[in-house]
């Protein structure tokens, strides 16, 4: 992977692990059509990957400081009483959210990997999660909910959904905020909750291939290129939350049609262009 194809692919990872058009979907279909020849088995790409989503998670813990802030504080004892419950009542609610994803993660890995290295799976999945965008805007109710109304129900179906982006071509955040809209929840609020909970997934998943990274060692020159690279994903990823934040506020009634349309177009179009390849 030369400078150029990583600076494409931080900056892919930043804007799409929060759009709701999958991140994976896109690392994999997009060097395919491309003809890069990225090889995901090299000893460079494991770095490569663990300070990309390393950049992604710190932007997300900034751009919510506030929310991490509080709760902690809570946790911790050092605010009222009235903040200490609802700081503990947020952070199960996470916890309960993300447990799912964990535990299949864990249990279907070997599967989820050979998926990853299936550019026509991920494009033909990409065509999947625009369906499902679409669905969900529309089988939602019209009385919406605000974030504050969110029970362990609620976490835990969100958290079922969030499992379904094991799969390339199936969005995380795209997944999440469907399973919100489904249970009521406004888009702002759902994409709240979504991007609150992906900082714990996305820094578990970083944190797993630490092990394997000490063990393995860096390959010469990567450090440098892999850094540089993980700066550019989390500006990305901070640009892209901060977007999303404010567009999801405003478009109450439409907000995934759009991503919607642009998964089954670019799917279905990856799926006839790899066929013909």
């Amino acid at each position: 992977m030369n400078a150029l194809q990583a600076m494409v692919v931080a900056i892919l990872q930043g804007a799409t692990e929060l759009f709701p058009v999958s991140s994976l979907g896109h690392a994999v279909v997009l060097p395919a059509l491309l003809g890069w020849g990225i090889d995901q088995h090299a000893p460079a790409f494991l770095p490569f990957l663990v300070m990309l989503h390393l950049g992604t998670a710190t932007a997300l813990l900034l751009y919510f400081w506030r929310d991490w802030w509080a709760l902690l504080r809570g946790v911790l004892g050092l605010s009222d009483a009235h903040q200490r419950a609802e700081s503990r009542r947020v952070l199960l609610l996470i916890v309960i959210a993300t447990i799912p994803a964990v535990i299949l993660g864990f249990l279907l890995e070997k599967f989820v990997r050979g998926l990853f290295g299936s550019p026509l799976v991920a494009a033909a999945f990409l065509v999947v999660n625009g369906l499902l965008l679409l669905a969900a805007e529309r089988l939602r109710g019209r009385a919406t909910r605000k974030l504050s109304t969110l029970g362990p129900r609620d976490a835990l179906m969100i958290g079922l959904w969030q499992c379904t982006a094991l799969i390339p071509g199936i969005s995380r955040s795209g997944a999440t905020i469907a399973g919100g809209l489904l249970r009521g929840i406004d888009h702002a609020g759902a994409a709240h909750f979504s991007f609150l909970i992906a900082t714990p997934i996305i820094l578990g998943a970083t944190v797993l291939e630490v092990p394997k990274l000490l063990r393995e060692g860096m390959p010469e020159g990567v450090l440098g290129l892999a850094a540089a690279a993980a700066v550019v994903a989390g500006v990305t990823a901070w640009l892209s939350t901060a977007f999303l934040m404010r567009y999801f506020r405003s478009h109450e009634n439409w907000a995934l049609n759009p991503f919607a349309y642009y998964c089954l177009v670019v799917g279905a179009g990856s799926v006839a262009l790899l066929t013909l390849i």
